[in-house]
């Protein structure tokens, strides 16, 4: 029987031999045994997110961008890294309901029980400040987002980092254009709500406005769930300034909207946080008309390959048109700065990752601190101290002030910087 296999296989070999020197050369098929095939892994990044409370419209735009994002990569095949192993990623989040103990719960079983590779952190500074302590103390990278507070990265962490432009800096601008348009004017009222993000870009832009010389003639916080802003607007009255400037978040801050206008106060430069870029608030019509709102991001300001050429700096990623489109086509609606933010977080993940060549910690890590480039969400940069590392030292604010379009209908209007201004400041409003 030995004998018949060995005279088979020698035939088999002969014309094997024959059939070769008759036929072009083909590409050799790699062998099966000790083949080398892509392996293809798949990243967990873990978070949470306010599905209910009073963080929900930002929050909720904050994992549409996420969600984009990782559905993009994924479509286009993962990250491939320096071994050959592609890489895509899965995304677990829990309701952290809006409150910090949740939070720090949450993160400690995504970080433990579900072994997630790396974490985004939850919309809001307070949330946001609550998990980065987690995160550091379980080896575990978190880029922040929807969080702006400039104290979470002066806690010695070495592995949190922020996409927003830092608090101390969020509300300075809006001041920077009053001061441009109308010197004259030296009288404010700042009114905020008593959390921690809004209390640190108030206490930033108070600090800021005396060093410039102006008078806070009123500076009030009031509770997370007022709903009734009278007693704070009595209080405006009676200080009689030219300008307001404060706010919180999205539900507040339109209610505040709402009661200013309704209760006729006559001041001619308002400026409050979050609400005003969410497209939404223009459902306040006319309370909408003229206010003002930092923004970490509009699809109105354009940066493109050619800017950053022009600045000497790296481009990354898709323009403002590519991610806007994208973003209308998945959720059927515009992307506020929160839905931004979430996909510029996955980005920089990405980017990260794919410098690296890894998904071990350290080297993405090294690779974030060593990022500068600019992306459709602005100059990307991580301050590396070890005083305040971790804090977005890149990103720039813009302003938007809701205006009018020719036939009437509400429309957001960029209005600082001027150099991407793209309509004048409509002053005084009254």
């Amino acid at each position: 029987m030995k004998r018949f296999y060995t005279t088979l296989f020698m035939l088999v070999l002969m014309a094997s031999l024959v059939l070769a020197g008759c036929t072009p050369a083909a590409p050799a098929e790699p062998a099966t045994e000790g083949e080398t095939t892509t392996t293809e892994v798949t990243a967990l990044i873990g978070f949470t997110a306010s599905q209910t409370g009073s963080l929900n419209v930002e929050s909720t735009r904050q994992i549409n961008g996420l969600n984009l994002w990782a559905k993009q990569v994924n479509d286009a095949g993962g990250i491939k890294l320096s071994d050959g192993t592609v890489v895509k990623f899965a995304t677990q989040f829990y309701d952290d309901e809006s409150n910090k103990d949740r939070v720090q719960e949450l993160y400690t079983r995504l970080a433990t029980e579900d072994k997630a590779d790396f974490l985004i952190s939850p919309y809001s500074s307070g949330l946001a400040d609550a998990a980065a302590v987690i995160a550091e103390q379980y080896g575990k990278i978190m880029i922040t987002t929807g969080a702006a507070s400039d104290s979470t990265y002066q806690k010695g962490y070495t592995l949190v980092f922020q996409a927003y432009t830092p608090a101390s800096r969020y509300l300075t601008g809006a001041l920077d254009r009053l001061a441009a348009t109308a010197p004259e004017v030296k009288d404010i009222a700042i009114v905020h709500e008593n959390d921690k993000f809004s209390t640190d870009v108030s206490t930033a832009l108070d600090a800021y406005a005396r060093e410039k010389g102006y008078n806070v003639v009123l500076f009030e916080g009031y509770d997370s769930e007022t709903t009734d802003f009278a007693p704070f607007i009595n209080k405006i009255q009676e200080s009689a300034p030219a300008a307001i400037m404060g706010g919180g978040h999205f539900q507040d801050g339109t209610t505040f909207a709402r009661q200013l206008y309704e209760k006729g106060v006559a001041v001619d430069y308002i400026a409050l946080l979050v609400a005003p870029p969410e497209p939404t608030f223009a459902e306040l019509g006319e309370a909408a008309f003229g206010i003002i709102g930092p923004s970490q991001w509009e699809p109105l300001v354009q940066f493109s390959e050619q800017s950053a050429q022009a600045a000497n700096m790296a481009w990354y990623g898709p323009s403002s048109v590519e991610f806007t489109e994208a973003y209308k086509a998945a959720y059927n609606e515009e992307p506020s700065y929160h839905a931004a933010g979430g996909y510029v977080a996955g980005m920089m993940l990405q980017y990260a990752i794919e410098k690296a060549g890894t998904l071990e910690t350290q080297a993405v890590k090294a690779a974030l601190d060593a990022a500068d480039l600019l992306t459709f969400f602005g100059h990307m940069k991580f301050d590396t101290s070890a005083e305040n590392h971790g804090l977005q030292a890149g990103h720039s604010m813009v302003y938007i002030q809701w205006q009018k379009d020719e036939g009437g209908a509400l429309m957001k209007q960029v209005v600082w910087p001027l150099e991407g201004a793209t309509a004048e400041l409509i002053y005084p409003l009254h």
